[in-house]
C-alpha cells in the first residue's frame, strides 16, 4: 500500500471507531480480516496514525476546526509528526485510493499549526472532565503533563536477573539496539519510530529463554522500590499476569516465599506458564476460590504486601490512547472503592515492622495520595516510609530520580515529562 492509501484506510477505521465507540485494537483488527491483501507492515503503519490520532484527537481537532476522522489525521500529522502542509498534501491528493485533496480551509489551518487560545485539556489531549483532577496534580503544568501522556511510548525490557545480566540480555537483542534504562538498573530500552512496526519480542529468543519480560521502565520501578528482600513472606495482592511478581521474585533470588493472588482468577491465567520461563521457584500462586479467603492464613506473618491496585490508568495513555476518551467518572468512583478495600485487606496481612507498597498507574490525586491519607486515618498503626527511604533502593541514581519525581507527603509521582517513563505513583507505609 501506498502511504496515501495507508492514511484513506486510518481514516475509514477511525470513522469506524467513532461511529461504534468501540476499542481501536477490535476495529483494526476487522479492518485486517476484510482487506488481507495490506501486509504486516501496512497493517502496523495504519495502527500507527489510527493509535497517533488517537492521542492528539482533542488539539487536532482543535487546530483543524472540525471534529471528524479526516481531521483527526491530518492534525495529529501536523502537530504529532510535525509535517508541514505541502508534505501532508502529497498525501491527500485525490489520486487512487489517496484522500480527496485539501480544501483551502484544510491548508491555511495546517500553515497555521498551533493551539493559541486552546483550553488545558485540548492542548494536553485529555477529557474535559478530568481537567480539575489534572489541576490538583500538576497545577499549571497540566497542559505540558497532558501532552506528554500523548506522545508515543518506547519498548521497555526488564532482565531478568535470576537468568542474566544486563550486558548478556543486551548482547543478545544487539539487531534491536537496546540502550539501558536512565533509572532502572534492570531496563533495556527500545526507541520506535513513529510509523515502525514493533518488534516480534515474543519470538526472540532472549524472550522465550526467559532472559527479559516487557515491562515499562516505571513498572520496574516501582517493584524495585517496593524493596522485597530475600528470606522474606511477600504477596503480590493484585497480581494479574505476574509481571511485578516476576519483578520482585527476582529481587527476592528465588530465596523466601512469595504469594500470588488477584480476585479474577482469569487475569492470574498468563502467570504460570511466566513463572516457570523465568525460573522463578518461590512463588505460590493462590488462586480464588468461590468466597473462600485464600490468604487468610497469611494474617498479620507477611513482611511486604505489594498493591499493585486497579485504577483508571490515566498514566498509561501513552500505550492505551484509546482508552483516555472511555474513562468515565462513574469508573474513578468504582476503582477508588476497590482501592480502599485492597488497603483495609492489606492492613490485615503484614506483621509488626511490615510494609505495604501500594501502587497505581495513574496520575490523579484521588487514586493517590487521597487514598493513602484515608488510609492512615483509618489505620494510625501505619505511617508512611519517607521518599528518600523507599528510593534507596535505585542506589546510585536515587538522588537525581528524587530530583525528577513529583515528590509528596505520601508518596512519589512518576510521568512522562518528569521521568520519560509512564505515569506511575508508589507509596510505601510501615506498621509500627
Amino acid at each position: 500500500m501506498t502511504p496515501s492509501a495507508r492514511l484513506s484506510a486510518a481514516i475509514e477505521v477511525l470513522a469506524d471507531i467513532d461511529a461504534r465507540r468501540r476499542p481501536a485494537a477490535d476495529a483494526l483488527k476487522d479492518w485486517g480480516l476484510s482487506h488481507r491483501f495490506a501486509g504486516s507492515s501496512d497493517r502496523a503503519a495504519i495502527a500507527g496514525l489510527i493509535y497517533d490520532a488517537l492521542r492528539r484527537k482533542a488539539s487536532a481537532a482543535f487546530a483543524m476546526g472540525e471534529d471528524t476522522p479526516r481531521a483527526a489525521l491530518l492534525g495529529m500529522l501536523r502537530l504529532e509528526r510535525k509535517m508541514d502542509s505541502s508534505a501532508i498534501a502529497q498525501l491527500a491528493d485525490g489520486g487512487r485510493f489517496a484522500p480527496p485533496p485539501l480544501t483551502d480551509a484544510e491548508r491555511a489551518r495546517l500553515d497555521a499549526g498551533n493551539l493559541d487560545g486552546a483550553p488545558p485539556w485540548v492542548a494536553g489531549d485529555y477529557p474535559e472532565w478530568l481537567d480539575s483532577h489534572f489541576a490538583a496534580t500538576f497545577g499549571d503544568e497540566r497542559v505540558e503533563e497532558g501532552a506528554a501522556l500523548a506522545s508515543r511510548a518506547p519498548l521497555d525490557l526488564r532482565v531478568n536477573t535470576l537468568k542474566a545480566t544486563r550486558e548478556e540480555a543486551a548482547e543478545a537483542l544487539a539487531e534491536l539496539a537496546p540502550a539501558p534504562t536512565r533509572w532502572s538498573p534492570q531496563g533495556l530500552r527500545i526507541v520506535l519510530a513513529a510509523d515502525a512496526r514493533s518488534p516480534a519480542i515474543h519470538a526472540e529468543p532472549a524472550f522465550i529463554k526467559g532472559l527479559i519480560e516487557i515491562q515499562d521502565e516505571g513498572s520496574q520501578l516501582a517493584a524495585l522500590m517496593a524493596d522485597a528482600k530475600p528470606g522474606q513472606q511477600v504477596i503480590d495482592l493484585c497480581a494479574g499476569a505476574g509481571g511485578k511478581t516476576l519483578a520482585l521474585a527476582a529481587a527476592m533470588e528465588n530465596k523466601g516465599q512469595l504469594y500470588a493472588a488477584d480476585d479474577d482468577k482469569r487475569r492470574l491465567a498468563p502467570i504460570h506458564a511466566r513463572l516457570e520461563r523465568a525460573d522463578v521457584r518461590n512463588v505460590q500462586v493462590r488462586t480464588p476460590r468461590g468466597a473462600t479467603d485464600v490468604l487468610a492464613d497469611l494474617a498479620g506473618h507477611a513482611d511486604l504486601v505489594l498493591i499493585d491496585a486497579p485504577c483508571t490508568g490515566t498514566g498509561s495513555w501513552r500505550r492505551n490512547p484509546d482508552a483516555k476518551w472511555r474513562v468515565r467518572p462513574g469508573a474513578l468512583e468504582l476503582r477508588i472503592k476497590e482501592q480502599a478495600g485492597l488497603l483495609d485487606r492489606a492492613a490485615a496481612l503484614v506483621k509488626p515492622g511490615g510494609r505495604i507498597a501500594y501502587v497505581t498507574c495513574s496520575v490523579l490525586a484521588t487514586e493517590n495520595g487521597d487514598q493513602v491519607r484515608g488510609f492512615l486515618r483509618r489505620h494510625p498503626e501505619f505511617a508512611v516510609v519517607p521518599v528518600a527511604e523507599t528510593t534507596a533502593a535505585l542506589g546510585e541514581r536515587a538522588f537525581l530520580f528524587r530530583r525528577a519525581v513529583l515528590a509528596m507527603e505520601e508518596g512519589l509521582l512518576m510521568t512522562p515529562r518528569r521521568t520519560d517513563t509512564d505515569g506511575f505513583f508508589v507509596a510505601v507505609v510501615r506498621k509500627s
